[in-house]
């Protein structure tokens, strides 16, 4: 009796349990559910400027406290968006990462608003060895004649310049890809600049040789130089004129028979004394 009392007792504290165990997971569930949002993420990798479609994209749950910011709920949004930078496997899309709705596809949508994109013309010196990659930034270099110098005699109009700083390369030859470290000795390189700068890296390609100067990508203080010469790269100093110590007086007498004895005159500079004997 004893025995079959105490296996109704286990029996029923083992449905509890299970039962206890169905309702701890049910509010798990419903809490998991409920602090959860569908993001858009990229199904494969996405190059920058290409234009995504819905087999680049699939619907995943990221926890609602946590969401990317210009994260996409809704797929049928990215339809036709074109991309800034490049997206990786499993990475949220977001909207900073996309180019304005309508936008084309390829090297026009990495353009900011407000610049342009000008190509120049490079050799393994003058693209840094193939270290300047796209997303890099550079210094341009010129050299060229000193007008100024050309007309003033004894002068060497040679001079090298910074003329732009802190240049974003979008491109290097047909390539604009930002994940690669890689260095590529190309021979043209695609530059993101203003207007004004836009002239002035044209005028300098026209009147000189141009360099490029990798920079640091987070240095942004502009650098005010007077550029190089000849004479700067020599480190020629003129010796300054001391002009020559002016000359002592010289003392001068001159004796002369007066009246009352001997006189004598002393002359000394600019000073005249006379002294009667």
């Amino acid at each position: 009796m004893r025995n079959a009392r105490a296996l109704t007792m286990m029996a029923f504290a083992v449905i509890l349990a299970f039962v206890a165990v169905i309702v701890a997971a049910r509010w798990i569930n419903a809490q998991a559910s409920g602090n959860t949002n569908k993001v858009a993420v990229a199904l494969l990798d996405i190059s920058l400027g290409a234009r995504i479609s819905p087999e680049m994209v699939r619907m995943v749950d990221w926890p609602a406290n946590a969401l990317p910011p210009g994260a996409f709920n809704d797929p049928k949004l990215l339809d036709a968006r074109v991309t800034r930078t490049s997206i990786q496997h499993g990475e949220p899309i977001m909207e900073s990462k996309l180019a304005p709705p309508g936008t084309q596809g390829g090297l026009s949508a990495v353009v900011g608003e407000g610049k342009r994109a000008m190509t120049v013309r490079v050799n393994d010196v003058v693209g840094v060895a193939g270290f300047a990659l796209p997303g890099n930034y550079v210094d341009i270099l010129v050299n060229t004649q000193d007008e100024m110098a050309k007309n003033a005699s004894g002068r060497d109009p040679s001079i090298s310049k910074i003329v732009l700083e802190r240049i974003l390369v979008l491109a290097i030859a047909q390539e604009s890809n930002r994940d690669d470290t890689k260095p590529k000795v190309v021979n043209a390189v695609t530059l993101e600049l203003t207007p004004d700068q836009a002239e002035k890296l044209d005028l300098a390609r026209s009147v000189g040789t141009l360099s490029l100067v990798l920079r640091n990508q987070i240095e942004d203080k502009p650098v005010n130089t007077e550029g190089a010469t000849k004479t700067s790269l020599l480190d020629t100093k003129v010796a300054a004129q001391v002009p020559a110590p002016a000359p002592r007086p010289v003392a001068r007498h001159r004796v002369v028979q007066g009246p009352a004895g001997p006189q004598v005159d002393v002359i000394k500079g600019l000073e005249r004394s006379s002294q009667q004997f």
